[in-house]
Protein backbone atom coordinates (compact mmCIF):
# COMPACT_ATOMS: atom_id res chain seq x y z
CA UNK A 1 0.00 0.00 0.00
CA UNK A 2 2.64 2.28 0.65
CA UNK A 3 4.11 1.92 -3.38
CA UNK A 4 0.79 2.62 -4.42
CA UNK A 5 0.65 6.05 -2.18
CA UNK A 6 4.26 6.69 -3.63
CA UNK A 7 3.91 5.88 -6.99
CA UNK A 8 -0.17 6.25 -7.74
CA UNK A 9 -1.20 8.74 -4.99
CA UNK A 10 -4.77 9.36 -6.13
CA UNK A 11 -5.26 5.64 -6.06
CA UNK A 12 -4.20 5.51 -2.52
CA UNK A 13 -7.07 7.78 -1.21
CA UNK A 14 -9.82 6.21 -3.98
CA UNK A 15 -8.59 2.83 -2.05
CA UNK A 16 -9.23 4.16 1.37
CA UNK A 17 -12.80 5.46 0.14
CA UNK A 18 -11.49 9.57 0.21
CA UNK A 19 -12.70 10.44 -3.49
CA UNK A 20 -12.47 14.64 -3.28
CA UNK A 21 -9.03 14.33 -1.71
CA UNK A 22 -8.00 11.75 -4.31
CA UNK A 23 -9.25 13.98 -7.59
CA UNK A 24 -7.61 16.66 -5.56
CA UNK A 25 -3.97 14.62 -5.55
CA UNK A 26 -4.79 13.32 -8.72
CA UNK A 27 -4.65 17.00 -10.30
CA UNK A 28 -1.44 17.79 -8.20
CA UNK A 29 -0.03 14.58 -9.35
CA UNK A 30 -0.54 15.58 -13.52
CA UNK A 31 1.67 18.92 -12.91
CA UNK A 32 5.32 18.43 -12.51
CA UNK A 33 6.20 20.40 -9.57
CA UNK A 34 2.98 18.89 -7.53
CA UNK A 35 3.91 15.30 -8.16
CA UNK A 36 6.30 15.12 -5.05
CA UNK A 37 4.00 16.86 -2.87
CA UNK A 38 1.27 14.80 -3.39
CA UNK A 39 3.61 11.71 -2.39
CA UNK A 40 4.28 13.21 1.01
CA UNK A 41 1.13 13.99 1.29
CA UNK A 42 -0.19 10.47 0.15
CA UNK A 43 2.16 8.50 2.54
CA UNK A 44 1.81 10.63 5.56
CA UNK A 45 -2.06 10.22 5.08
CA UNK A 46 -1.32 6.49 4.91
CA UNK A 47 0.87 6.12 8.09
CA UNK A 48 -1.34 8.77 9.99
CA UNK A 49 -4.30 6.46 9.19
CA UNK A 50 -2.42 3.30 10.56
CA UNK A 51 -1.01 5.03 13.53
CA UNK A 52 -4.86 6.05 14.32
CA UNK A 53 -5.90 2.08 14.11
CA UNK A 54 -2.42 1.40 16.67
CA UNK A 55 -4.01 3.94 19.15
CA UNK A 56 -7.53 2.82 19.14
CA UNK A 57 -6.26 -0.73 19.65
CA UNK A 58 -4.25 0.11 22.33
CA UNK A 59 -6.76 2.14 24.10
CA UNK A 60 -9.39 -1.03 23.58
CA UNK A 61 -7.12 -3.00 25.44
CA UNK A 62 -6.70 -0.58 28.12
CA UNK A 63 -10.10 -0.53 28.64
CA UNK A 64 -10.74 -3.79 29.11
Amino acid sequence: MILIAILLHWLSFFLRGKILTGIVCLLLQITIIGWIPAAIWATASLIDKRNEKRVSKLEQKINN
